[in-house]
C-alpha cells in the first residue's frame, strides 16, 4: 500500500494532449460533430447500457450537454481527434472524492471511430494520467451494468482489477442492474503506464493503424 493521502484537487476543466486524441471540457461547441460520431447507425447498440436514449437530432444533445457540462458532480470530456479536429465522443470523471483520494471514470460514448482503436485508448491513458500523476489520487475506477460484456472486457484490457458485484443496485431504463466493479490503484499505475506508452508509440503501429503488439497489461 503507498501513502495515504487525500487528491490534490477534485478533476478540473483542463485540456488533455496526446499524439492522436486530444481531451477538451465538453461544451456546447462540440454537439455537432459529436452527434455525427455517436448517432446514426449502430447509434441504439451504443446508448444501450447508458441511463440515456440517443438524442433525435444536435438541437437534444445541445440541451443535455448544457445539463452535463453545468453538473458539479461529473466532469465530462470531449475526445477529439487531432487529425481532424473532430469531436468522436465523450466521457466523464465522477463520483469524484478526493478526500479519500479516489474518482470514477463513467459516462463513456465514444464512437465508430473512437472505439475499440488506439485513440480510444489514448484516450484513457490520458485520462488515468492526470489523475494518479497530476493530481495524485490512489484509486480509479470503473463500473458497468454485469450484462455489458463489452464494457467488462474493455475494462480489463485497460488494466483494471475486478472487485466484485453489487446486486439489484439500480434500475436503468425499467431494467435491474447488476453493477461490477473494477479498479485500478496508484501502485498498480506506473507498470500499467509504461505499457500504455510502449503500445501508444508511433511505432507500434503499421500505416492503417493496425496495431503490431497487443497492449499487455496482465498481472
Amino acid at each position: 500500500m503507498t501513502q495515504i493521502r487525500p487528491a490534490k484537487s477534485a478533476p478540473q476543466r483542463v485540456v488533455l494532449e496526446g499524439r492522436y486524441v486530444r481531451l477538451e471540457p465538453m461544451a456546447i461547441g462540440h454537439a455537432e460533430t459529436m452527434f455525427a460520431a455517436v448517432s446514426g447507425p449502430g447509434a441504439e447498440a451504443r446508448h444501450r447500457w447508458l441511463p440515456l436514449y440517443p438524442p433525435a437530432d444536435v438541437e437534444e444533445l445541445r440541451a443535455w450537454i448544457a445539463t452535463a457540462a453545468a453538473s458539479p458532480d461529473s466532469l465530462y470530456f470531449a475526445v477529439i481527434d487531432r487529425t481532424t479536429g473532430r469531436c468522436g465522443g465523450r466521457h466523464a470523471l465522477m463520483r469524484q472524492r478526493p478526500e479519500h483520494g479516489s474518482v470514477e471514470i463513467g459516462g463513456v460514448l465514444w464512437g465508430e471511430g473512437i472505439a475499440r482503436t488506439r485513440l480510444a485508448t489514448e484516450a484513457f491513458y490520458l485520462t488515468a494520467r492526470y489523475i494518479f500523476d497530476d493530481l495524485g489520487y490512489r484509486r480509479f475506477e470503473w463500473k458497468c451494468n454485469n450484462r455489458n460484456e463489452p464494457s467488462k472486457a474493455a475494462a480489463r484490457r485497460f488494466g483494471f482489477q475486478y472487485e466484485g458485484l453489487f446486486r439489484q443496485d439500480m434500475i436503468v431504463k425499467g431494467e435491474n442492474r447488476d453493477t461490477a466493479w473494477f479498479s485500478i490503484l496508484d501502485g498498480e499505475w506506473p507498470r500499467l503506464r509504461a505499457e500504455y506508452e510502449r503500445w501508444l508509440d508511433p511505432q507500434n503501429f503499421v500505416e492503417d493503424g493496425a496495431q503490431k503488439t497487443r497492449l499487455d497489461t496482465s498481472r
